[in-house]
């Protein structure tokens, strides 16, 4: 009876840990694939975006994690959250994510939005389908809480690499007391 209650603590541990890699594994491998290709490419055509500027305050404030999902242009509506790739001026080459506050088409049928920062006054160089990646669904709390903590150079430390390191060491010191019980029964 002990060891089988024995055994099921271990497999309910191991599973615990797997799944727990699992998770930090691929919330790093989806932030690092956005990372390295300057977000060109989406996970199931969601993408992650920190907030960097509050010109989207009060809605989402530095640091905030939003998820945002690729549409069809003609789907986008006024007063959606729209994250884009910036083409000119300050915006170029950077991710924005502004609100759109007028729509409408050009002489060849594509879609063209205004957009503007919640907290600015002036509007934002008009944006063209080809620089979208698609329109906020989610300030997502919990990642936002996660970044913070792990955007630090101590958080990364106590929260990545110590539970990563505890994974691994608490399953070789499973499997080295394993084999020894085998071995000293074996005897």
């Amino acid at each position: 009876m002990m060891k089988n209650l024995k055994k099921i603590g271990r497999i309910t541990k191991c599973i615990l840990n797997i799944v727990i890699t699992v998770f930090i594994v691929l919330f790093l491998i989806v932030v690092c694939l956005q990372r390295f290709s300057n977000n060109r490419i989406s996970f199931f055509n969601y993408r992650m975006f920190t907030v960097v500027s509050g010109s989207m305050e009060p809605n989402y404030k530095i640091g905030d994690v939003l998820i945002s999902k690729t549409v069809e242009p003609s789907k986008i509506k006024i007063g959606d959250d729209l994250s884009y790739l910036g083409r000119t001026g300050d915006f170029k080459d950077k991710v924005v994510t502004h609100r759109v506050v007028d729509i409408y088409k050009d002489d060849k049928g594509e879609y063209l939005f205004k957009t503007k920062g919640t907290a600015n006054i002036l509007e934002d160089p008009i944006v063209y389908e080809d620089q979208l990646y698609g329109v906020v669904v989610h300030k997502s709390v919990i990642l936002s809480f996660m970044y913070k903590i792990v955007g630090t150079t101590t958080g990364m430390f106590i929260f990545i690499i110590i539970p990563i390191f505890y994974i691994i060491g608490s399953e070789i010191l499973s499997a080295m007391l394993t084999r020894e019980e085998k071995r000293r029964n074996k005897d």
